[in-house]
């Protein structure tokens, strides 16, 4: 039986870094110095195919308790997931379908595990027992909870003074959440602050299964691309599948501000390294933090090549080495319709904004109108849209 590490300095670490709440943390603390061997819980709903690093944190938080030896426990939320979580939301989140939830999740696993230990990891999909859950059951963990306790939680009472429909599946979400924390035996449910209510109503059913509460750790919320908190459905994200030049290239095109965030919640540098990479300039400090991000991922040699690849496209003028080639049936078109076709973007509309802002470059010349674009001129056509996206249409 392996041993639990009860080494002070890396608990206080865990319960601080990055972290936004414990509940309860003096609790918490003492469990972990006890030696006891702790299970730790987090589920992750696959809305998406790909986990980003705003996803990461927790999961490299849940690492952290692997590593000192407690059992963790990773839950795909399959079930979950069909129903969608609203806690951050603004408005009802469509169902997604069965069939969507099987593509997100096909390489969830994998994913996770470039930051898990997979051999000393629990995993389960949470429809294994909530397809199987009956009304009575579900009747019994609802007369736990009142109405006023689903309405006191902002978003929902926000969106109910506007008018905004809630539904009663929205209302039930957390009551899922809350089980699934019944089924594994949890001790301690790792999330981000959005989740506080869904994480605080695992505590609240457990009791009713003769389980202790458990304990909660909430980590802070990473920021995506845009500043906003980073999220599939804002498109704001760095997915952990990204290829390593496009992932070492949207690190740097972060705010300078995000950096120190950055460096606390997605990388392993310790406090004094990160004050120290700090003190360096914006640019040489935001390197670093890429390339120490990208090797997470791809490993210290590509996060060296994704470097050195953006320091010739980007600090030099230069173009990547490995710029995407396709071939095109028409001999011209129009350039909106030139980045639809090479998928440079995703929409007319976007494609249009693209080229009013002087983000498209034909040829290295910037175009600002929606000209045609004579593709077969007796030369390749390049296509560059912002810094780091690019075409050439091969004859």
């Amino acid at each position: 039986m392996a041993k639990i590490s009860t080494d002070p300095k890396k608990i206080e670490e865990i319960l601080s870094r990055g972290v936004a709440e414990v509940i309860e943390k003096d609790h918490l603390r003492s469990a972990l110095l006890s030696g006891r061997k702790l299970r730790v819980k987090l589920g992750i709903d696959p809305t998406s195919p790909n986990i980003h690093l705003g996803r990461t944190v927790v999961l490299r938080k849940l690492r952290a308790f692997q590593d000192l030896g407690h059992q963790i426990i990773f839950i795909i939320g399959d079930f979950t997931g069909i129903i969608g979580d609203t806690s951050d939301k603004e408005s009802e989140r469509p169902m997604l379908s069965e069939k969507d939830i099987k593509v997100n999740m096909k390489d969830y696993f994998k994913q996770a595990f470039k930051i898990l230990n997979p051999k000393k990891t629990e995993t389960y999909h949470n429809s294994k027992w909530l397809s199987k859950i009956g009304f009575l059951e579900l009747a019994r963990i609802a007369n736990l909870f009142g109405l006023h306790e689903f309405e006191s939680r902002e978003v929902i009472a926000r969106r109910m003074k506007e008018g905004k429909r809630v539904s009663y599946l929205e209302l039930m979400y957390p009551l899922f959440q809350g089980y699934d924390s019944v089924k594994v035996r949890a001790d301690v449910e790792l999330g981000g602050t959005d989740q506080r209510f869904n994480l605080l109503t695992g505590r609240h059913i457990q009791p009713l299964y003769k389980q202790r509460p458990q304990d909660i750790l909430m980590t802070e919320l990473l920021e995506g691309t845009d500043g906003r908190k980073m999220s599939s459905s804002y498109g704001n994200v760095i997915n952990i599948t990204d290829e390593a030049n496009d992932m070492f290239g949207k690190v740097m095109a972060l705010d300078d501000r995000l950096m120190e965030h950055y460096f606390v919640l997605g990388t392993n540098l310790s406090t004094v390294d990160i004050a120290d990479v700090l003190r360096q300039s914006p640019k040489d400090a935001k390197m670093r933090l890429a390339r120490e991000i990208t090797a997470l991922y791809h490993g210290t040699r590509e996060a060296e090549q994704a470097e050195a690849e953006f320091s010739n496209v980007f600090s030099r003028g230069g173009k990547p080495a490995d710029i995407p080639v396709i071939s095109l049936g028409a001999p011209s078109m129009a350039l909106v319709d030139l980045l639809i076709a090479t998928k440079l973007a995703p929409s007319k509309s976007e494609a249009r904004r693209l080229i009013e802002q002087g983000a498209v470059r034909v040829n290295d010349f910037v175009k600002k109108n929606n000209y045609l674009v004579d593709i077969y001129s007796g030369k390749d056509t390049l296509i560059q849209v912002g810094p780091r996206k690019f075409v050439k249409i091969s004859q």
